[in-house]
């Protein structure tokens, strides 16, 4: 496969094995990535992981704000195939139609279900047993194309975001490059998705990121596995938030949103049927700390019987 020109979209860490893999069997003639972004508190901006790795490997860059309306370069190159995996932006028609191969994409779910942005986040936060790779043909609509090949992968109870993306990623690289040759040969079989079980996954918000300690414990620590380790599940207290770290779900009785329970290293909030104990947070403007440092200097015994997010 080292004659297939390729054009390789994608952004973020999760596309970064597979581009890798591409570049060793592939003739990758192209990255497509977004542009640059302001990165954390000093506000750098970084390129992404993507075209990082693109630039090592001396492969040239394409980053325009709306490839809508900035393609040309790629019709330039005439590749025999793009391969997208969570790129960032829709591609328009004139590009799905360009290749003689088409247009794939690799998503990080087990389509029909969960089309868009944050498919990882919300498997984990509905308590999902499974989830997967599908490799799939690009239309216009997102994430609506003929299925070629997919592959399901366990999510255990201790996964988070970081954990699940690494695996499915290492899953997504592998698939591809098994599936490859039966495009290049036209050999392969595609289905379309059944419509009836289409649903969606979209970006998560910050709204989304609130803690709510009326709903049941695991409810809650699949929402902190989900936005783990970044950005993080937060709860208000003192007029000040707190991320959540490290947690697990514990036995316990009490108001849901009570603090019901306090010890040297950790300490509980009443959900509606069992309890969330925190043994790692991470306060506003500080670093991440156990609940044993952050105890230092505080008194801790004025968390007993605190409400969490509501402050008068």
């Amino acid at each position: 496969m080292k004659n297939l020109k390729v054009i390789f979209m994608g952004t973020p860490f999760f596309s970064v094995p597979i581009l890798e893999k591409l570049i060793e069997q592939t003739n990758v003639v192209l990255v497509v990535s977004m542009p640059d972004a302001v990165v954390g508190r000093k506000k750098i901006l970084t390129a992404s992981p993507v075209k990082k790795l693109a630039i090592e490997n001396d492969i040239p860059v394409f980053s325009p704000k709306k490839i809508r309306d900035d393609y040309k370069i790629i019709e330039g190159l005439k590749p025999d195939i793009i391969i997208t995996c969570a790129y960032g932006q829709i591609l328009p028609k004139v590009l799905l139609d360009f290749p003689r191969l088409g247009c794939i994409n690799i998503h990080a779910s087990l389509l029909p279900k969960y089309r868009g942005g944050a498919p990882i986040h919300h498997a984990i936060m509905n308590g999902d047993a499974e989830t997967g790779i599908t490799i799939m043909d690009m239309d216009e609509k997102m994430d609506a194309g003929d299925i070629i090949k997919q592959k399901s992968l366990k999510i255990n109870i201790g996964d988070n975001l970081e954990t699940l993306s690494n695996k499915l990623s290492l899953l997504g690289r592998d698939i591809i490059i098994e599936v490859l040759p039966s495009i290049i040969n036209g050999t392969n079989k595609r289905v379309k998705q059944k419509l009836a079980k289409v649903t969606y996954a979209p970006i998560i918000k910050r709204e989304n990121e609130l803690l709510d300690f009326h709903k049941s414990a695991d409810e809650v620590y699949n929402l902190v596995r989900a936005l783990s380790p970044s950005p993080y599940a937060y709860f208000n207290l003192f007029n000040s938030q707190y991320k959540i770290v490290s947690c697990e779900v514990t036995l316990g009785k009490g108001l849901p949103g009570v603090i019901i329970s306090v010890a040297k290293d950790s300490f509980t909030i009443m959900c509606k049927d069992k309890g969330i104990k925190i043994t790692k947070i991470k306060p506003t403007g500080k670093n991440e700390m156990t609940v044993k440092d952050f105890f230092n200097g505080f008194d801790k015994e004025k968390l007993l019987g605190k409400e969490v997010n509501n402050e008068e």
